[in-house]
């Protein structure tokens, strides 16, 4: 069975112009122009599978906005090749465009100055949705995801994770088979951001869609995604599951211990069982190399009066802040 979405070579490559500073470089360019080439993706080359939920990660201007986009059809590659659902998205064949949807983050589709409702209804009518199915789709994505009360409010007047969540519902209407999400828990609350985990996750199972996720989140990526790809200067440094990452380039372990109050503690440099994180009055969190956990741990134990002791794996944050800078040496 061949991939959902399928990317060959693809790139992106922006020509700008370089303005000379001053007066004189103003005029100087009416006649004669400097230009620049910026690749903003370069070669980069991967499959999905149906029903996967990928994470897509990288820093600012990667290039992870500008590949969605353009699976999207909404550029046009500079070179290279892309088959989603069996059709290539930039010739924006109707076929296409009614089974798949794209969220960004930080774009409204939704009319602000109407109620959630008349927007959602603008949206059926645009795809040519049956009244039935678009009232039992609302009824059911609104339930799962909470916001049943603010079908009638003003888009404007709802809060931003009100909003998100409506934007939510509104890609989702024509039930796409593909979603490409940009940034979809940005701004938003605690509480908010972990409602709309859940119901991706959910939905994800359910009707068995096929999302490409980008957040600077780490907790969207560790709580939906088992395969990540990292992408950093337009080229794809890293494909895989997302705990091959901490197993390749986590090469440290949290090591925290705690002792009763009152307890004497040694003199002597704590450094020398690993680095010092944090340090507190009955309380001590040790960044420790991998290999050398369990002898620290015995000398810890041999050497101090501890009373607890427990062992992480390194933030995932750090570690693809890790992975960043490797990819940029």
């Amino acid at each position: 069975m061949p991939p959902i979405i399928e990317v060959q070579a693809l790139s992106k490559t922006y020509r700008t112009y370089k303005k000379e500073p001053g007066f004189g470089g103003a005029v100087r360019g009416l006649f004669h122009r400097k230009f620049e080439q910026t690749k903003a993706v370069d070669g980069v080359s991967f499959r999905i599978e149906e029903g996967e939920l990928v994470g897509f990660l990288g820093p600012n201007g990667a290039g992870k906005t500008t590949t969605l986009k353009m699976l999207a059809g909404l550029l046009y590659p500079s070179s290279g090749k892309a088959s989603v659902l069996g059709y290539t998205p930039w010739e924006r064949q109707d076929g296409y465009r009614r089974q798949f949807a794209l969220l960004l983050g930080q774009k409204n589709q939704l009319w602000w100055d109407l109620p959630a409702r008349e927007s959602l209804e603008l949206n059926a009518k645009i795809y040519g949705i049956a009244p039935e199915q678009f009232a039992r789709t609302v009824d059911e994505l609104t339930e799962l995801l909470t916001v049943r009360d603010k079908l009638n409010v003003m888009v404007r007047e709802l809060s931003l994770g009100e909003r998100m969540k409506m934007e939510l519902i509104a890609a989702l209407l024509h039930q796409p088979r593909v979603l490409f999400l940009d940034e979809p828990t940005i701004g938003l609350d605690v509480l908010s951001q972990k409602t709309v985990r859940q119901f991706l996750r959910e939905y994800n199972v359910k009707r068995k869609i096929t999302v490409l996720l980008t957040s600077h989140y780490m907790a969207d990526i560790q709580e939906l995604c088992r395969r990540v790809i990292i992408i950093d200067q337009g080229r794809i440094f890293f494909d895989g599951l997302l705990s091959e990452v901490i197993d390749r380039f986590a090469d440290s372990k949290i090591v925290t211990m705690a002792w009763e109050a009152g307890a004497a503690m040694p003199a002597g440099d704590l450094g020398r069982f690993g680095t010092v994180v944090e340090q507190g009055e009955n309380r001590v969190q040790l960044k420790v190399k991998r290999e050398q956990v369990i002898a620290v741990c015995k000398q810890l134990l041999d050497e101090l009066p501890v009373s607890d002791i427990d062992i992480q794996e390194t933030p995932i944050e750090d570690v693809i802040r890790q992975v960043f800078g490797a990819a940029r040496q």
